[in-house]
């Protein structure tokens, strides 16, 4: 069966971390290593996690300075998880498994998973639910990424908001699939996105040239059905489409006009169908 590894990014998490990294060591597959980056936590969690790997040999922890809270920096210390595996020259796995420091995984997520990417080479992405919406793309925790798709076109993470959306783009736009196994499951321990208030979710809808007619789709259905975001999610994404003013470089930053070309593709190909069907 498929192998992998798991990057997992914290700060301050002292209540929830060692239960989080607990469910990835424990699992009926486990992780040939985990990588845990904490971004200058000022509790207890730098504590909890040098006792934690003391006792398993496969956890590696890296540690930043403290700079205060910052989202941009969970993509770059992806990336610098990413660096650590060449410079230790840990093995190199089939697969690498985002997770977070808030989210529990049942004991099989693993096996379930991998067990459907490796009769299923098409797929280049795949994660589990954490609950009973039918999401048509991928989750950000518990996210699988096949190596000879990543290490093909990336290898590293775009240091760019949208970088989750931006490996789906890029997958599909390669011929790959992805899809959500329902049957394979985690749990949240605190709300989605409580710390960024949406801003994100409309910013790389921009940066990536989300379809103004796919977005407000988008905000009729978050708000209709108040999930996974609610309301008031839903409410800021849509205003931040709207009104974010992108930056000529850096992490605020458009994406090249093949990706924003292909995006409107794919989602007025979806509107089409959706069109025909009604």
């Amino acid at each position: 069966m498929g192998t992998y590894y798991t990057i997992m990014t914290c700060r301050n998490s002292e209540t929830i971390i060692e239960k989080a990294i607990l469910s990835l060591y424990n699992q009926t597959i486990q992780p040939d290593y985990i990588i845990v980056i904490d971004d200058g936590s000022t509790d207890k969690t730098g504590v909890i996690l040098n006792d934690l790997s003391k006792k398993m040999d496969n956890l590696f922890i890296m540690t930043n300075p403290d700079l205060g809270y910052d989202i941009s920096r969970v993509v770059k210390n992806w990336n610098k998880a990413i660096e650590l595996r060449g410079i230790k020259n840990l093995k190199e796995t089939d697969y690498h498994m985002i997770g977070t420091d808030d989210t529990i995984y049942e004991k099989d997520y693993a096996e379930k998973i991998i067990s459907f990417m490796d009769k299923n080479k098409d797929y280049a992405i795949v994660s589990g639910n954490f609950d009973d919406n039918d999401y048509s793309t991928p989750r950000g925790a518990g996210r699988f990424i096949r190596h000879s798709f990543f290490n093909k076109e990336y290898k590293r993470y775009p240091e760019k908001m949208g970088y989750e959306s931006a490996i789906l783009i890029i997958s599909r736009k390669n011929g790959f699939k992805d899809t959500i196994l329902n049957e394979a499951r985690y749990d949240h321990t605190r709300p989605l996105g409580q710390n960024h208030h949406f801003y994100e979710f409309g910013a790389s809808m921009r940066t990536l040239g989300y379809h103004p007619i796919f977005a407000l789709g988008r905000f009729f259905l978050y708000f209709s059905t108040n999930k996974p975001i609610g309301r008031i999610g839903a409410i800021y994404m849509l205003y931040h489409y709207i009104f974010y003013k992108p930056k000529q470089d850096g992490y605020d930053s458009m994406y090249p006009k093949e990706i924003r070309r292909f995006t409107r593709k794919i989602q007025m190909d979806k509107i089409k169908s959706i069109v025909k069907l009604g």
